[in-house]
């Protein structure tokens, strides 16, 4: 089951949020070709420091890096590196968590690097309008089955697909707890949502096939056919008749 958040909870809860909203508003507004993965990790840690916070992917299971960055055809943990360098055209994943006073925010977009090309502004922009999509379902009495039907449906009928292996996961004093969160499902299956249950909505869309493999640094996930893949992810709080999305984008560029 999602981690429940009391009353007394969320307002730290959505302070960790904050933070990681802010730190990704701050890489988007840095973002153009040239810049190497491995300065969007230095930024990511320079303003979580800032912050008073820490970066909670670096060192999870030996994760080597305090953000993932995954380009084109890498659908999610992507690795930064000096040598995985922004071109003209590329799409890219910037996924930034953070921990404050022992809690977790959680967010993620997909950035257009200069004038790309159809195909991608397509995927990219499908992937958002799937995460909106999924939150739009939430609710108390609602079941996560409900979240992967409708991100599903909008992804098939965009002509996309959606990944299997990866999705969302429950969220709060660990940055990764149950339970998965399918972006694929039917409607009324899955557990029934409650007020004050916590998880993340993570979908990745494919242009071609939803299948990925691990390359051999035991991290970065492509897809198998090399098609190129978006993501979009926020950090939610079921509440009685929606949700509170605790990664909202701030008053800051956004370059979605």
């Amino acid at each position: 089951m999602p981690p429940k958040i009391s009353d007394r909870e969320l307002p730290h809860f959505r302070r960790a949020g904050a933070v990681a909203a802010n730190t990704l508003a701050l890489v988007a507004s840095r973002l153009r070709p040239g810049i190497s993965t491995a300065d969007i990790d230095a930024w990511v840690r320079e303003d979580t420091l800032r912050h008073g916070a820490r970066p909670s992917q670096l060192g999870y299971h030996g994760f080597p890096a305090a953000v993932c960055t995954s380009r084109n055809e890498v659908v999610c943990h992507g690795v930064p590196s000096e040598t995985d360098v922004l071109r003209e055209g590329d799409i890219i994943n910037v996924d930034v968590t953070s921990e404050l006073g022992g809690w977790h925010g959680d967010t993620s977009a997909t950035f257009c690097i200069g004038e790309v090309s159809g195909e991608a502004r397509h995927v990219v922009e499908t992937a958002r309008r799937c995460l909106e999509a999924g939150i739009a379902v939430v609710r108390h009495g609602a079941h996560l089955g409900d979240v992967g039907a409708a991100i599903e449906a909008l992804a098939k009928e965009a002509g996309c697909d959606v990944v299997r292996e990866w999705g969302g996961h429950g969220i709060g004093r660990q940055m990764d707890l149950e339970p998965h969160v399918a972006h694929v499902g039917r409607r009324g299956t899955g557990i029934k949502l409650k007020s004050g249950m916590a998880f993340t909505i993570e979908p990745m869309i494919t242009l071609g096939r939803p299948e990925t493999r691990v390359l051999s640094d035991g991290w970065t996930v492509v897809t198998v056919d090399g098609r190129w893949s978006a993501q979009f992810e926020h950090t939610i709080v079921v509440t009685p008749t929606a949700c509170e999305v605790l990664t909202a984008t701030p008053n800051a560029v956004d370059r979605r």
